[in-house]
């Protein structure tokens, strides 16, 4: 088995891709493949050498590697030599209509209720028009003459497909400056490279169709000449609320989404399950690959919900020792510190707050209609050294002292020590701030 992923690299890895890519090396990984990194970079305009390092850095952070990678942009001579195969055949023919007269030609026959197709026109181009068209400064682009046959397969996510190649317009594979297009290239680096199985998402079924018959006329699934590849056709990823999935601002890139504190585990074992009847758990790939299955794959969309990846993520912070973390929380942060308030993070970022709360300095906020009370809880303060008893300790002679409990006698409290509403158990907190700083607060809480 060799699969591969294939992303351009004009943009950053959205998490729609990412699954992609993360679904061709579960699948390799389980069968002891081959995954290559392909980088589909002939669009020389939009293509950054900086989105190509930041694809392979997120990749490389959701635990991910590849056996082999390569850039279209040094195969140009093979996409030359197999488009010089398909014009000797017939099936590359050149065209020289403009965008204009092509979009009127695609009016036109929606106007007479016919499907917009090209009309193949170009067919008809005999020598010596063209010569007349060269000679007048055009360049042509170069269309593939579809068969016209249906291309059939089973599709190990889809079940039986079929594209009528009659329904579709002849696509073009060279432009008129000579760059070749992805729907032709692919096709070339699948067959030399010697893909096995084309994973990736429903939106190129139509493609897949187009492809094999480009397959076919370079003589691919013949004696002696490459197998078609089998191919897999994962549904699109939808929002909440069942529409599109939106792309703006890189909201749903992986580089955002690590930004924002999500760990690896949970975004690969959200991505690996999601669409499938499996419930998500955070885990890396290599812990998933030994029973990830493509039939688990729902042929419906699939939702993605960022509530679910804040919910992996949650239970992977709760459950990380000291050790895993040391390295990104402050640099004086203690075992007890992460014990204490790991189980109220969403995100790792959000420790050094509470770093602050207990290393600190932080300005609560002033609590009205409860001075007397801090004041009393102030004097009532037990001398140190401190332990995790001197919560329940305080507050229990608190509670006698002044009647309250419940909420009215915790909620000043907290806010005056932490300046927060909610958060990590006091009894954990208390002893690593101090009581030097605990009375700070309470005085400024009271003023």
């Amino acid at each position: 088995m060799k699969v591969r992923f294939a992303p351009s690299p004009t943009g950053l890895l959205h998490v729609g891709n990412a699954r992609i890519a993360l679904a061709n090396y579960l699948l390799a990984k389980r069968h002891g493949g081959q995954f290559v990194l392909r980088l589909d970079d002939t669009d020389t305009e939009r293509n950054r050498p900086e989105y190509e390092e930041a694809i392979a850095h997120d990749l490389r952070w959701m635990g991910l590697s590849w056996d082999e990678t390569f850039r279209q942009s040094d195969r140009l001579d093979r996409y030359e030599a197999a488009a010089d195969k398909l014009k000797a055949s017939g099936r590359l023919y050149p065209c020289f209509e403009s965008e204009e007269e092509l979009a009127a030609k695609r009016e036109m026959r929606v106007k007479r209720h016919q499907p917009p197709l090209y009309d193949r026109a170009m067919l008809k181009l005999t020598p010596e028009q063209r010569a007349k068209a060269e000679a007048g400064g055009k360049r042509p682009h170069w269309r593939f003459l579809l068969s016209g046959y249906p291309a059939d397969w089973g599709d190990m996510v889809l079940g039986p497909r079929n594209v009528k190649l009659t329904a579709v317009s002849d696509p073009v594979l060279i432009r008129a400056d000579g760059t070749p297009l992805y729907t032709f290239t692919s096709v070339v680096d699948d067959l030399e490279s010697g893909i096995t199985h084309v994973v990736r998402g429903e939106d190129h079924v139509t493609n897949t169709g187009i492809q094999m018959d480009i397959m076919a006329a370079l003589n691919a699934g013949k004696p002696g000449r490459p197998a078609f590849p089998r191919f897999a056709h994962l549904p699109l990823l939808v929002d909440q609320d069942g529409g599109k999935l939106s792309k703006r601002i890189g909201a749903l890139s992986v580089r955002s989404l690590r930004g924002d504190g999500v760990e690896p585990v949970a975004l690969t074992g959200y991505l690996a399950r999601l669409g499938t009847s499996d419930d998500p758990a955070p885990a890396s790939p290599d812990e998933m690959a030994p029973t990830y299955d493509l039939s688990h794959v729902s042929q419906s969309a699939a939702r993605f919900d960022g509530r679910q990846v804040l919910a992996l993520n949650r239970k992977v912070l709760h459950g990380l020792p000291f050790e895993a973390v040391q390295d990104r929380l402050p640099p004086a942060a203690t075992p007890a510190f992460w014990t204490a308030v790991r189980g109220n993070l969403d995100f790792l970022r959000e420790a050094k707050g509470w770093w602050d709360v207990v290393a600190g300095s932080i300005v609560p906020p002033v609590i009205e209609g409860e001075a007397e009370f801090l004041a009393q809880a102030l004097d009532a303060l037990p001398a140190e050294p401190w332990d995790n008893q001197v919560w329940p300790d305080w507050t229990e002679m608190l509670k006698t002292a002044s009647g309250r409990k419940g909420k009215r006698l915790f909620l000043p409290l907290r806010l005056a020590l932490t300046g927060e509403e909610h958060g990590p158990e006091l009894r954990d907190l208390l002893p690593l701030m101090g009581r030097a700083r605990a009375a700070e607060r309470l005085r400024l809480a009271a003023a």
